[in-house]
């Protein structure tokens, strides 16, 4: 293929430092398959840079806003140059975890319960928030990699949540906990053609998978097989491949999920359209599972780069 490719990297999101180690990976994977790739960081260039320096794709490995939230992929249906992961639309809605919420419900999808404070507005009374129960969860509407997340177990330990939660976000989630087993199901391909890569059951030290566990310690234990009862695996795939196409997902994707462990209910939480790629991130492990290289996974998504007007036929 006589291709020019920007990974583009880094960015101005709160996920910048995870950003950067993705497309270090992405970048050595395409170049060890002999692709002409380059790295690109759009804090730190002008986007059109990418048009008058002759890029024909782009392989998205930024992460949050500015670059999975459908900001950085318009620029690029304006611009013309095709790009891997999902479209403007499913990337805005997607990043937006009380919107993707409201889709999902709307379709029959089971999230946890929730409730939505914006700033400058009265916050919810204990007697709404106990409606959630206790512990919930308090997080930011907008932010990925567990940034500004908070498990309170105490009514005392709200206000600092939220305190935590709206310096990265003006919306803060507050989500019912679930208490069972952390499970995640990447998704690869687009509309009937994706198919789901096998389950990751996480086990983080003191049942915390936080920013630091997830990427920069070795003490996270991630099962697979994931080991659950027979059947529930299939279940949960199924699940998720429902909820990655009612969104208008494409290309690839990763769900993550919890499992009620009294019902064996599973809860889908929020879904990533542009997931990690590091040497600690859950979709090249379990592509790994199946014998799909780091390299190939990355060459493959590459392939399957398109515009929103070419979706039907890169799917």
């Amino acid at each position: 293929m006589n291709q020019k490719v920007a990974v583009l990297m880094g960015g101005a999101s709160a996920e910048r430092e995870v950003s950067l180690l993705s497309g270090a990976g992405v970048l050595q994977a395409l170049r060890s398959k002999g692709v002409n790739a380059h790295a690109f960081d759009p804090s730190q260039r002008d986007m059109c840079e990418l048009k008058s320096e002759g890029f024909t794709h782009c392989f998205i490995a930024l992460h949050g806003r500015w670059g999975e939230d459908g900001t950085v992929q318009g620029a690029l249906e304006l611009m013309g140059i095709p790009y891997t992961g999902s479209g403007v639309l499913a990337s805005a809605i997607a990043t937006d975890k009380v919107m993707t919420k409201r889709v999902w419900r709307s379709e029959g999808i089971p999230t946890p319960r929730y409730q939505v404070w914006h700033q400058n507005t009265p916050l919810p009374t204990p007697e709404k928030l106990a409606e959630l129960g206790l512990p919930l969860i308090v997080k930011p509407a907008r932010e990925g990699s567990s940034l500004g997340v908070t498990k309170v177990s105490d009514p005392a330990g709200i206000q600092q949540a939220i305190d935590t939660a709206a310096e990265l976000d003006s919306d803060v989630l507050f989500e019912e906990y679930i208490q069972g087993d952390e499970v995640t199901c990447p998704i690869l391909g687009s509309a009937e053609d994706a198919h789901a890569l096998p389950l990751i059951r996480i086990r983080a030290p003191g049942g915390t998978y936080d920013y630091q566990h997830k990427y920069f310690t070795d003490d996270t234990e991630y099962l697979i097989p994931c080991d659950l009862p027979e059947g529930e695996e299939a279940a949960i795939q199924a699940l998720v491949l429902k909820a990655y196409r009612v969104l208008g997902c494409r290309g690839w994707g990763r769900i993550d999920v919890m499992i009620d462990g009294k019902t064996r209910q599973p809860y889908l939480l929020e879904i990533n359209t542009a997931p990690g790629m590091t040497g600690h991130s859950l979709v090249p492990m379990s592509a790994r599972s199946v014998d799909i290289s780091y390299e190939d996974l990355c060459l493959q998504l590459l392939r399957k780069a398109c515009l929103d007007s070419e979706a039907l036929p890169c799917a």
